[in-house]
C-alpha cells in the first residue's frame, strides 16, 4: 500500500470547488492556509512539490460580475486574465510565511504535444524544483481554446505528473475515491481502497462531475490514473474540503489508490528503449566507460554525428568500435552536435553563440 510520506516527487491537484467559495465566489482564504502548511511539511522532509490548481476563471468571474452557468470562450478567457494573478498572489501570499518560493507556469496542451515546448517545460520545472520552488501549474486559460487546451485539470495534473518524472499524484476532489457506483445515488456504494489495473470494468463505474464549479468527473481522474500509472507515477484521490487535506491523507483519511507496476525511472527507461533512433552517436573509449558508471554524455566524448535528428528526439550509441551501447534523447540537434562534439562543455556558447546544456544525453534520459 502507498503512503504520502514516501514521495520523493508529488503533484498535487486542487479543484476549483475547494478554493473558491460556490456563493460569493471569493477564495476560501483560511483553507489554503491549511494547505500551505501541508505544502511546507511535506517539502521539509524533502520532496519536492508541484500544486496544479483550478480557480482562476471561477475566482475572476466573481470579480467581473460574470453571471452563473456556462460561460462563452470570450468571457472564460476574460475571467481567467483576472483569476489568474489574483491566484498566484494568493499562493504566494500563504507558502511566503514557510520561506517557500512560488512560480507560476501557465501552459496548454500544444506545450505537451509538441515535442520541443514539452522539452522546454519539463527543463523549467525541473530547475525551478531544483532550485527549492514551487511551481502553480494552471491551463492557460486566457489563450486556450476548445482545440488547445486539457479541459480539465485532472489530465492537466496527470501531465504535469509525467513530465516531472513524480512518484505521486494526489488529487484533492470533492469525493474520497472512487466507488462501485455514485453513492450520492447508491446508498449500497462501497470505495475501492487499492487499483492495481484500470479494467473495463471500473471504467464502467465511472460518473459525471455535480459540483457545478469543476470541469472533472470520475471519468477525467481515471483517464488521469491511467496516464500517471503508465509513467510508473502512484495516484490517490482523496476529499479534500478539510482542513490539511494531504495531513489527513498522510494518517490514513479515507482515499482510493492507484498503484503503478513500476517506478517512474524505470518507466521513463523502457519508454526510450521502445523508440526507434532518429541517429546515432558514436563516442570514445572514455566516453564508453563514463556511461557505464551512470554518466551523461558530453560532448567531449562524441567522435562523430550519424543521421538528421532534432532536440529530444532519441539516438543509438555507439562506442568505439561500432557497437550500440545504448540509446538516449538528444538534448541538441545534429547539426549542433556536430559543431560541438569533442569540444568542452564550457566552450559550447563559444561555438554555438548561446549557452547550451553541458550534456548531449543527460544520464536520466538514456538506457544502456
Amino acid at each position: 500500500m502507498a503512503t504520502l510520506g514516501a514521495a520523493r516527487r508529488l503533484v498535487v491537484k486542487i479543484g476549483s470547488a475547494l478554493l473558491v467559495d460556490r456563493t460569493s465566489g471569493d477564495l476560501k482564504t483560511h483553507w489554503l492556509k491549511a494547505l500551505a502548511e501541508d505544502v511546507a511539511t511535506v517539502k521539509a522532509r524533502g520532496t519536492d512539490v508541484v500544486l496544479v490548481s483550478s480557480g482562476s476563471i471561477a475566482l475572476g468571474r466573481g470579480v467581473l460580475g460574470l453571471p452563473k452557468g456556462a460561460l462563452s470562450l470570450e468571457q472564460s478567457q476574460a475571467a481567467a486574465a483576472v483569476g489568474q494573478i489574483r491566484l498566484a498572489r494568493a499562493y504566494e501570499e500563504v507558502l511566503a510565511p514557510h520561506g517557500i518560493t512560488t512560480a507560476q507556469v501557465l501552459v496548454t496542451l500544444e506545450d505537451s504535444a509538441n515535442r520541443r515546448r514539452y522539452l522546454n517545460s519539463r527543463a523549467t520545472l525541473s530547475q525551478l524544483l531544483s532550485l527549492g520552488a514551487v511551481p502553480i501549474v494552471n491551463e492557460n486559460d486566457t489563450v486556450a481554446t476548445d482545440e488547445i487546451r486539457f479541459g480539465d485539470n485532472d489530465r492537466l495534473a496527470a501531465q504535469i505528473a509525467v513530465t516531472v518524472g513524480a512518484d505521486q499524484l494526489v488529487l484533492l476532489s470533492d469525493v474520497d475515491g472512487l466507488y462501485t457506483a455514485n453513492p450520492a445515488q447508491d446508498p449500497t456504494a462501497t470505495r475501492f481502497d487499492v487499483v492495481e489495473e484500470i479494467t473495463p470494468e471500473i471504467e464502467a463505474m465511472a460518473g459525471d462531475g455535480i459540483s457545478g464549479l469543476s470541469k472533472g468527473g470520475m471519468k477525467t481522474k481515471l483517464l488521469a490514473a491511467k496516464t500517471a500509472m503508465g509513467a510508473g507515477c502512484a495516484m490517490v484521490i482523496t476529499e479534500g474540503s478539510t482542513l490539511n487535506p494531504l495531513a489527513g491523507l498522510r494518517n490514513g483519511a479515507p482515499c482510493t489508490w492507484f498503484l503503478p507496476k513500476e517506478d517512474p525511472q524505470a518507466a521513463r527507461k523502457r519508454w526510450i528503449a521502445a523508440m526507434k533512433p532518429q541517429g546515432e552517436l558514436r563516442v570514445d573509449a572514455g566516453a564508453a566507460r563514463a556511461l557505464s558508471q551512470g554518466k551523461s554524455l558530453l560532448p567531449a566524448g562524441v567522435t562523430e554525428v550519424i543521421g538528421d535528428f532534432g532536440r529530444g528526439d532519441p539516438v543509438s550509441i555507439l562506442g568505439p568500435a561500432g557497437q550500440t551501447l545504448g540509446r538516449g534523447l538528444a538534448r541538441y540537434t545534429a547539426e549542433e552536435a556536430r559543431q560541438i562534439r569533442g569540444l568542452r562543455s564550457g566552450d559550447i556558447e563559444g561555438v554555438l553563440g548561446y549557452t547550451g546544456r553541458a550534456a548531449l544525453i543527460h544520464r536520466d534520459d538514456m538506457v544502456l
